[in-house]
C-alpha cells in the first residue's frame, strides 16, 4: 500500500467516526506535506549519484517542469534487459516533455565497475540519462526493492504511479500520456508503440517457463545438489550427481565457492543445470580480464544445435572475454525438462547466476 493510499484510508475512518472537519482537514494537510517532502528527497536523491552517462548531472531544478519516468536496472539482469525495447520507443516518442532515467544499481559487485557499465550502455545502445547508483542512494530514497522498476513523476514533482518487475507496458505509456497531457505537452501522439525485442531482449517464453533464477554463490545455494553440500571460501573439488531434479545445479570438478560466485580453478571445471525454458543465460566473467576462457555447452549430452544461444556456435562453442550475460540456449521447441552443462575448457572463470526466458 502506498503513502497515499494509507493516508487516504487513514482519514476516512476519521469522517466516518465524527471527527470534526477542522482535525480532518489538518491531518490531510500534513500529510500532503509529509508526502511531497517524500517525493521531493527521491528526486533530489538523483544528485547523489556516483557518476551519469549520456547526461550532465541531472537534479530537482533541470527536471522542474518535465514528466520523468526513473526505471531502476543493472546490466545482467534479464528482467530489466527485456523492458529496454519499451523504454527506448518511449524515450524516443515523448522526449519532448519525458525525461527517461536509468538509475543502474549494482546487483553483483563488478556492476559497480564504471568500465563495465559504460560498455554495457554503449552495446545496448542506450541513449538517455544513465544515473550510477553504486551507494544506493537513490534506491533507498525511493523504497525501491526491484530490477526493474519504474517510477512516473509529474512536472510537480510527484510521484503518480510505479510498475515493478516486467509487462503492463501498454498501462504503462497510457500513464505516461496522462502525464504529458496533464502538464501540457501538445502533439503526444495517439496510441502505443508497437515493438519486438530481439536476442536477450525477446520477451520469455511465459507459458513454458517453469525454472526460476538460479544463483550461483554461497549465499543462496538452496538448489546446489552436489554431494557434500557448498563450502564457502575454500578450493575443493565436486561431483555431480545423476539423475538431477528440476531446478536442481551442482558441480564438476575443481572450484571455489565465494559468496556471489563460483570459480573455476582448473581446466576441466564444469557446471550442471536440470531446467525447463526456451532461454538459458548465465552470468559470468574471466577472473583475468585479460585471460578469456573457452568453454562448450550442451543440452542431455548433445552439442545445441539449432537450440544454440547468441553467445554459442552449433557445436556449443563460445568464449567468456567480460563480465555480463552471456545467452547460451535458445530452443525452437518443444520446450521439455532438459540437462544443460557448461564445461569451462580454461582456469579462471567467475559463474554468478544462471537466469532463463
Amino acid at each position: 500500500m502506498t503513502l497515499a493510499a494509507a493516508q487516504f484510508g487513514i482519514l476516512g475512518r476519521l469522517r466516518a467516526e465524527g471527527a470534526s472537519a477542522s482535525l480532518v482537514e489538518a491531518l490531510a494537510e500534513a500529510g500532503t506535506a509529509k508526502a511531497s517532502e517524500a517525493q521531493s528527497r527521491q528526486i533530489e536523491a538523483l544528485g547523489r549519484a556516483t557518476e551519469w552517462l549520456n547526461s550532465p548531472p541531472l537534479s530537482s531544478a533541470t527536471l522542474r517542469g518535465k514528466v520523468v519516468l526513473v526505471q531502476f536496472g543493472t546490466y545482467t539482469c534479464i528482467n530489466w534487459l527485456r523492458t529496454l525495447p519499451y523504454i527506448r520507443a518511449w524515450d524516443q516518442k515523448y522526449r519532448q516533455g519525458l525525461v527517461v532515467i536509468c538509475v543502474h544499481t549494482p546487483e553483483f559487485t563488478f556492476e559497480k565497475k564504471l568500465e563495465n557499465v559504460r560498455r554495457a550502455v554503449q552495446q545496448m545502445k542506450l541513449d538517455f540519462p544513465v544515473a550510477v547508483d553504486n551507494d544506493y542512494a537513490i534506491w533507498r530514497a525511493f523504497n525501491n526493492r526491484y530490477w526493474p522498476a519504474l517510477y512516473f513523476i509529474d512536472a510537480r514533482e510527484r510521484l503518480r504511479q510505479h510498475h515493478f518487475g516486467e509487462g503492463e507496458y501498454e498501462q504503462s505509456e497510457m500513464a505516461i500520456q496522462r502525464l504529458l497531457a496533464q502538464a501540457g505537452t501538445s502533439s503526444i501522439g495517439a496510441g502505443v508503440v508497437s515493438v519486438a525485442g530481439s536476442g536477450v531482449e525477446a520477451a520469455a517464453d511465459w507459458g513454458n517457463l517453469k525454472s526460476p533464477e538460479i544463483y550461483l554463490g554461497h549465499d543462496r545455494t538452496d538448489s546446489f545438489s552436489s554431494p557434500g553440500g557448498a563450502t564457502l571460501g575454500r578450493r575443493r573439488t565436486y561431483a555431480a550427481p545423476t539423475p538431477m531434479r528440476l531446478n536442481q545445479w551442482a558441480l564438476s570438478g575443481d572450484w571455489t565457492m565465494t559468496n556471489q560466485a563460483t570459480v573455476s580453478n582448473g581446466a576441466s571445471g564444469r557446471v550442471v543445470c536440470r531446467f525447463h525454458a526456451r532461454d538459458v543465460h548465465l552470468v559470468m566473467g574471466p577472473v583475468r580480464q585479460e585471460s578469456p576462457v573457452r568453454f562448450r555447452v550442451s543440452i542431455d549430452g548433445q552439442p545445441p544445435g539449432l537450440a544454440h544461444g547468441l553467445d554459442v556456435d552449433n557445436e556449443g562453442s563460445g568464449s567468456v572475454r567480460e563480465q555480463r550475460l552471456y545467452q547460451l540456449i535458445r530452443q525452437p521447441g518443444p520446450i521439455v525438462d532438459r540437462t544443460f552443462a557448461i564445461d569451462f575448457l580454461d582456469p579462471g572463470v567467475e559463474a554468478f547466476a544462471f537466469t532463463f526466458g
